[in-house]
C-alpha cells in the first residue's frame, strides 16, 4: 500500500502543535517562591540638631537573621517619602542609622527592597522626637568693687535636663540708662561655664544673654549690680556747712599715684585762655607759663585728674606739693583751669568769683584783686595758687568771699586756719608762702628765689 510522504509545511505544523501541547519533551521544574521578611524600626527621642541612632532589624520568615542586606531609612514629608540613609545589616540582621534629629515629631520607616531569596518588606512607621529644651543662664559675682580694681563675673548655661550648653556664644551686657550694651561676647566651656573680668569705674548693672540653638531655647540672666566704691576716704563735712556750686566731675585719674606732668601750654589750651585768663597787657606770656596735669583725691574719695596753668618757675615745686597732698589723701574738690569760668568784667580776667563759688583750685589768672578794682592780683604772674576756695574763704575789701560760714571753722583735711595744718606745712616745705594767713587761707605764693627741697613733707 502506498503512503504519501508528508510535505515540509505539514512537518512544521506538527512541530508547533507538539511544542504547544508539551508533547515530545520532559516536564519543566517550577521556581521556588522567595521567603518572606519582616522589617522593624525603632526611632529615637533626643536633642534636636544632634545625631541620634535609629535601629532597624531584618528577619526572614524562616527565622534567619539577614546580614549584609542594604536597608534604607526614609522620612515622611507631606505625601511622599525621601531616603535619608542606607546601611547594610550586620550578621545579626540589625542596622543602626546615625541621623541628625529634626526638631519636633517626625515620621520614619525602614525599607528592604528584597532579593532572589528573600522578599522585600517595609517597617511600620515610627515617630522620632527632636527635643528643644528650656535653658537657664546665670550671672554671679561680687556686689561691690573698689574703684580701679577688677571683679570677675561668672555664670553657667544649663538646659532643663541639667546638661550644659557648650560652645555657645553669650553676650555680657551692661545697662546704660534703659539700654543694654554688649561689652563682650564669649563662648561657654565644655561644662557650660563662662567668666569675664571687668573694671567698672562707676556703679554698674550687668546681665548675660544667649540666643536659641538647635536643641535649647534662648535665655537671659537676672540683672546683677556691682557697687563701685571709692579707693580713698570721702570727706565728711558738718551738716550745717553750706555747699558750693556743683561742677561736673573731672575725668578719672590716669596712671599710678599723683602722676604729675608739666608741659608747655598747648595751642588748644592757649586759645581757651586768651580773652579770659590772659589778655593784652598781662605781665607774663605763654612762653613763661606751664600746664600742670596731676591726679588728686576728690572729696568723694575717688581719684581724678585736674590741671592748672602756672609760672614755669614754680611749676615743678607745685607738682611736688600736690604729690605730697595726694600721698596724704588731702582732698581737692576740683581743679579746672580758671578760663573755664569765662571772662569777668568785675575782675578784668577769668571769673574768679565763679571759680571760688565752685570750690575750684587754680593758679594763673591775669586779673584784678577780688573786690579791689585796678589792683593786679599776684595770680597775674602765675606764682599764686588758690586751694579749696569754698572752705578757705578770702576776706576782701568788702567782706568774706565766697562765703563767711567757713571763715572761723577748720577741717583736718580740707580747711586750714593755722600754719600747723598739714596742707599749709606741705606747701611751705616746697617753697611757697602762706602769705596772708587766715585772711586769705586759700592762697599760697611761690617764692621768687629757687628753693631746694630735701625730699617731700609728710605731716
Amino acid at each position: 500500500m502506498h503512503h504519501p510522504r508528508p510535505t515540509p509545511a505539514l512537518l512544521v505544523l506538527v512541530a508547533l502543535l507538539s511544542a504547544a501541547l508539551g508533547l515530545g519533551s520532559s516536564p519543566a521544574v517550577a521556581a521556588a517562591p522567595a521567603v518572606g521578611t519582616t522589617t522593624a524600626l525603632v526611632a529615637p527621642t533626643g536633642k534636636a540638631g544632634l545625631a541620634a541612632p535609629f535601629r532597624a532589624t531584618l528577619r526572614g520568615d524562616d527565622a534567619a537573621a539577614l546580614g549584609g542586606r542594604a536597608l534604607t531609612l526614609q522620612r515622611s514629608s507631606s505625601s511622599s517619602w525621601s531616603t535619608v540613609a542606607t546601611v547594610r545589616t550586620g550578621a545579626d540582621g540589625t542596622a543602626t542609622f546615625s541621623v541628625v534629629l529634626p526638631a519636633g515629631a517626625t515620621t520614619w520607616r525602614a525599607v528592604w527592597a528584597g532579593d532572589a531569596s528573600y522578599a522585600g518588606s517595609t517597617s511600620p512607621t515610627a515617630t522620632a522626637t527632636g527635643q528643644v529644651l528650656a535653658s537657664t543662664l546665670t550671672l554671679d559675682g561680687p556686689t561691690s568693687v573698689v574703684d580701679e580694681r577688677s571683679v570677675t563675673l561668672t555664670g553657667r548655661w544649663l538646659a532643663s535636663d541639667s546638661s550644659p550648653v557648650t560652645g555657645a556664644a553669650v553676650a555680657v551686657q551692661q545697662r546704660t540708662g534703659s539700654t543694654w550694651t554688649t561689652r563682650r561676647t564669649l563662648r561657654t566651656s565644655a561644662t557650660g561655664r563662662w567668666s569675664l573680668a571687668v573694671t567698672p569705674r562707676t556703679d554698674t548693672t550687668w546681665r548675660v544673654t544667649g540666643a536659641a540653638g538647635s536643641w535649647w531655647r534662648g535665655a537671659t540672666s537676672a540683672a546683677h549690680t556691682v557697687d563701685n566704691r571709692p579707693a580713698g576716704t570721702p570727706v565728711v563735712l558738718p551738716a550745717a556747712a553750706p555747699r558750693p556750686t556743683a561742677l561736673p566731675a573731672q575725668a578719672r585719674a590716669t596712671g599710678a599715684g599723683a602722676n604729675a606732668v608739666v608741659t608747655t601750654v598747648p595751642a588748644a589750651v592757649w586759645r581757651s585762655m586768651v580773652g579770659r585768663s590772659w589778655h593784652r597787657g598781662c605781665p607774663i606770656g605763654r612762653s613763661s607759663l606751664r600746664l600742670l596735669r596731676v591726679n588728686y583725691w576728690g572729696f568723694d574719695g575717688y581719684r581724678y585728674r585736674g590741671e592748672m596753668v602756672l609760672a614755669t618757675a614754680v611749676a615743678g615745686r607745685a607738682a611736688a606739693a600736690l604729690r605730697d597732698m595726694y600721698a596724704q589723701q588731702l582732698p581737692i574738690r576740683s581743679m579746672y583751669r580758671v578760663d573755664r569760668f569765662g571772662w569777668s568784667s568785675r575782675v578784668r580776667g577769668a571769673d574768679d568769683h565763679a571759680s571760688m563759688r565752685a570750690d575750684n583750685t587754680s593758679a594763673f589768672n591775669c586779673r584784678w584783686v577780688v573786690n579791689k578794682p585796678g589792683v593786679m592780683s599776684p595770680h597775674a604772674r602765675g606764682r599764686a595758687i588758690d586751694l579749696n576756695t569754698w572752705e578757705n574763704p578770702y576776706r576782701s575789701a568788702t567782706g568774706w568771699v565766697p562765703n563767711s560760714w567757713w571763715s572761723t571753722r577748720s577741717h583736718p583735711r580740707v580747711a586750714w586756719r593755722s600754719a600747723s595744718h598739714p596742707v599749709v606745712r606741705i606747701w611751705r616745705a616746697h617753697g611757697f608762702r602762706w602769705t596772708y594767713g587766715t585772711g586769705d587761707s586759700q592762697h599760697v605764693d611761690g617764692r621768687t628765689a629757687t628753693v631746694t627741697v630735701a625730699g617731700s613733707f609728710v605731716g
